[in-house]
C-alpha cells in the first residue's frame, strides 16, 4: 500500500523531479507533485510524495522532516485527507 507524504517549506524553484529524486533516497517514489497556484502559475511552496511502502514513507519522514533542502526547513508528515471546500 502507498502512503502519501505532505512535504512543505519547499524553495520556489524546486521541480517535481527534484523532489522525486531527493525522496528516491529514502525508498521507491511512486509520484511527486508539486502545487502550483491556479492564477500565476508559481509553486505554492508545498507538495505530495507518495512512497511505495509504509516503511519507506517512515523513513523518508525521518530523513527529510526538519532538514535543509534548498535554503529551507522542510517539514514532512503524512498526508491528511483533503476537506470539502465550501464556496
Amino acid at each position: 500500500m502507498a502512503s502519501k507524504l505532505y512535504v512543505g517549506g519547499l524553495p520556489y524553484s524546486t521541480s517535481e523531479d527534484d523532489l522525486k529524486e531527493a525522496f528516491a533516497k529514502a525508498g521507491t517514489v511512486e509520484s511527486a507533485t508539486i502545487i502550483s497556484d491556479r492564477m500565476s502559475g508559481r509553486s505554492k511552496g508545498f507538495g505530495f510524495v507518495e512512497m511505495s511502502t509504509d516503511d519507506e514513507s517512515q523513513a523518508a519522514i525521518k530523513m527529510w522532516d526538519g532538514q535543509d533542502f534548498g535554503g529551507r526547513t522542510l517539514k514532512v508528515d503524512e498526508a491528511r485527507p483533503m476537506k470539502e471546500r465550501t464556496q
